[in-house]
């Protein structure tokens, strides 16, 4: 598998008239899980040759796709369909058994509740163990400290460690720190619809705000075609780890509510 890092060498694509810049590739990505059978330990150890065999599931078969810069990617499908598993190879923390993911250099950030923070640290803590995984200095960290802090509005908690939070407050931290630190590229997986309506409210205010001040390239998964109907330029439906469908959002969406319903 090839994972390309190489900074600022920008792929374009004609499109029309103009010249698309892409900020994410993805050209026939695979990924695979070793499935372990459920056997008894003790069956396992009379007769090792019988249980030696290994089976795999495949969780993405061959995807491709491309995000041009600035754009808002969402992607759909119904539980176990590989949106999850996809976002994280993006993200790099998994690695494809085959294929190929090219960031084209930039940074990139993800909002996963359960994914990133160190349990047994202080929401405070992992703020800077979280900056400082994406690339940011202590100095940097510091500067917007005060500001991700508020935007999370998780008080006297923030100093409290975070196997205390709720999935609510989990989420307000993931968000506040992604948010606030502005990577080029965010990936955002189903957090936009945990916490109270008030925070719901305050995150997508400023998902707005990023995608429309900023040349930001998002990649959100949520199960609320309403969400994503406000939000998207695309959508990407998935459906047993394979593309189902690829296009507009006004497109695909109601075919994928229509199957769904």
């Amino acid at each position: 598998m090839k994972r390309t890092w190489q900074p600022k060498n920008k792929k374009h694509k004609r499109k029309g008239n103009n010249m698309a810049e892409y900020d994410i590739s993805e050209r026939n990505v695979k990924i695979q899980y070793r499935v372990l059978n459920k056997i008894s330990l003790l069956k396992a150890i009379m007769n090792p040759k019988k249980f030696s065999k290994t089976e795999y599931f495949e969780a993405v078969k061959g995807v491709s796709f491309e995000v041009e810069k600035g754009k808002i990617l969402g992607i759909v499908g119904k539980n176990g369909s590989g949106k999850s598993t996809l976002l994280r190879a993006i993200a790099g923390i998994f690695s494809p058994d085959e294929g190929e993911v090219d960031l084209h250099g930039h940074t990139i950030s993800l909002l996963s509740i359960g994914v990133g923070f160190q349990n047994m640290l202080t929401g405070r803590e992992n703020i800077f163990l979280s900056g400082m995984l994406l690339g940011f200095t202590k100095e940097q960290i510091e500067e917007k400290l005060d500001e991700i802090i508020e935007f999370s509005e998780l008080g006297e908690f923030i100093d409290r460690p975070v196997k205390s939070y709720s999935s609510g407050m989990y989420s307000k931290l993931a968000f506040s720190i992604t948010a606030i630190l502005e990577t080029e590229i965010m990936l955002i997986d189903e957090v936009l619809s945990v916490g109270d309506a008030k925070f719901k409210k305050k995150s997508y205010a400023k998902m707005k705000s990023l995608i429309d001040n900023k040349d930001r390239t998002v990649i959100i998964v949520s199960h609320s075609s309403e969400t994503l109907q406000k939000l998207c330029d695309n959508i990407l439906w998935l459906h047993d780890g394979e593309i189902k469908m690829l296009g507009a959002t006004n497109e695909v969406l109601p075919k994928y509510d229509e199957f769904m319903s």
